[in-house]
């Protein structure tokens, strides 16, 4: 069973968002699956890069979108993106430093926020870009 497992209650409407959104789960399962079974730790970190990556190209669509149409809530939702790669940013430099490694508890915390992030933040600008036709 999958670690996050895409539903239509995640939809939030843009497909270009939706599709992102779904690239991030896929990779948030590969490094679940690559911890539970002890890959070697330049795997992981392979993946939590990619992973991180993919996070900040994405973040780069939803906020190119919200300039482009005017969304008010643009600053907050940037903060709120800023503060997550900050993390994991920090995160990836202990790991490479040797002060950590790449547990469970990194997935559960990503998990949590980008479901959070999705069903709370995302969610708020689903009628605003409906009304400007995106989809």
């Amino acid at each position: 069973m999958a670690f996050i497992t895409w539903t239509d209650e995640l939809s939030v409407g843009v497909e270009l968002f939706d599709n992102d959104h779904k690239e991030l789960i896929s990779l948030a399962n590969r490094l679940h699956d690559s911890i539970t079974v002890r890959a070697q730790q330049g795997i992981m970190s392979s993946l939590l890069n990619d992973l991180l990556k993919y996070t900040i190209f994405h973040f780069g669509h939803e906020e190119g979108f919200m300039l482009q149409y005017g969304y008010p809530g643009y600053k907050k939702h940037k903060m709120e993106h800023e503060g997550l790669v900050k993390k994991v940013e920090d995160y990836i430099e202990q790991v490479s430093e040797g002060k950590t490694s790449i547990s469970l508890s990194l997935m559960g915390f990503l998990k949590e926020w980008l479901v959070n992030h999705i069903m709370g933040s995302d969610k708020e600008y689903v009628d605003f870009f409906a009304k400007k036709g995106i989809s």
